[in-house]
């Protein structure tokens, strides 16, 4: 089971405390994936279609709690292969659809549907939460943190989507808004902004299930630098050995080490006996021993008196 059904699943079991709560989050989920069919009152349909049974349930109750409307679940098969089903919770009320419309901010006073977030439904805070709880749960997806960071809801309604966008920053987030082909995307991508609408939104396990992973993550990457960092350092250390004996081997064969300064000709000896020897190392072997910095100094003089030789000078 996916992150992102894990989060729809835990979010269907919260319950608005107050009724308008419940009617903010009842109306974002028929504006996210509600359908009215053709027909004159009180003829007139309402479905709301969905890949997820807890979400069913939880329409099916909401409208029988608020309205006590007769409602009715139809599934069907959607994928064979996946054996995935589509839940419908179908609304037929006999005394018409216009006032339902209008309590849930689809349509206003002359029956004419909205686009946007009627502000009636979202004054207060805890409103505002469960309309965006709604939302997620009609057309929102959330990435498994072991990936990208990344929070989506996809609307139909470009209106819909910048009005949710709005609603997302009174909590102080920052969502984008964009197209994709013919809907419209409203998304977060910096994982403390997700983290704070899961909060918001009451996904509690959730937020707690991605930030163990997102520390994990942390850790890792941070490990990894580490290792990475200490690899490349040896890597230096190494090459930078292996340029220094092959350098005084040089010297030997041409000029030879006798010729050299004593204090050159100590650490050269030392370097050809210890290959494998850091700088501080071989400054202990030398007498009387040698601080790094001045085994590094008398290093560099080989290396140049090399370079040197093979140039033809002396």
């Amino acid at each position: 089971m996916s992150f992102s059904t894990l989060t729809k699943n835990e979010l269907a079991r919260v319950v608005g405390k107050e009724k308008c709560c419940k009617l903010a989050e009842l109306a974002a989920l028929v504006k996210m994936d509600g359908s009215l069919s053709v027909g004159s009152e009180p003829e007139a349909a309402l479905t709301i279609g969905t890949g997820n049974a807890a979400v069913a349930r939880k329409i099916f109750s909401l409208f029988k709690e608020i309205f006590g409307v007769h409602t009715e679940v139809l599934v069907k098969r959607k994928n064979r292969l996946r054996k995935k089903n589509l839940y419908q919770v179908r609304v037929s009320p006999p005394t018409g659809m216009t006032e339902i419309l209008r309590r849930l901010g689809m349509a206003d006073a002359w029956g004419q549907l909205t686009g946007g977030i009627p502000r009636e439904l979202v004054r207060r805070e805890c409103c505002r939460r469960a309309y965006l709880r709604g939302a997620f749960l009609g057309g929102g997806s959330v990435n498994n943190p072991e990936g990208t960071y990344h929070l989506e809801i996809i609307t139909g309604n470009a209106e819909h989507a910048r009005a949710l966008g709005r609603l997302m920053g009174e909590f102080g987030l920052e969502a984008r808004v964009s197209a994709r082909k013919n809907w419209h995307v409203v998304y977060l991508k910096d994982s403390d902004q997700i983290v704070a609408l899961l909060n918001i939104m009451g996904a509690h396990t959730a937020l707690l299930d991605f930030e163990n992973v997102r520390i994990y993550k942390d850790v890792r990457n941070q490990v990894n630098r580490l290792v990475n960092c200490e690899t490349a350092n040896l890597n230096k250390v190494v090459d930078a050995a292996l340029r220094q004996v092959e350098n005084i081997r040089f010297i030997a064969a041409t000029m030879g080490l006798e010729k050299l300064p004593p204090a050159l000709r100590q650490v050269a000896e030392a370097r050809l006996q210890y290959p494998d020897a850091s700088l501080r190392e071989l400054g202990e072997i030398l007498e009387p021993r040698v601080g790094k910095s001045g085994v590094n100094h008398r290093l560099r003089r080989l290396d140049e008196i090399a370079n040197r030789l093979r140039h033809g000078g002396e």
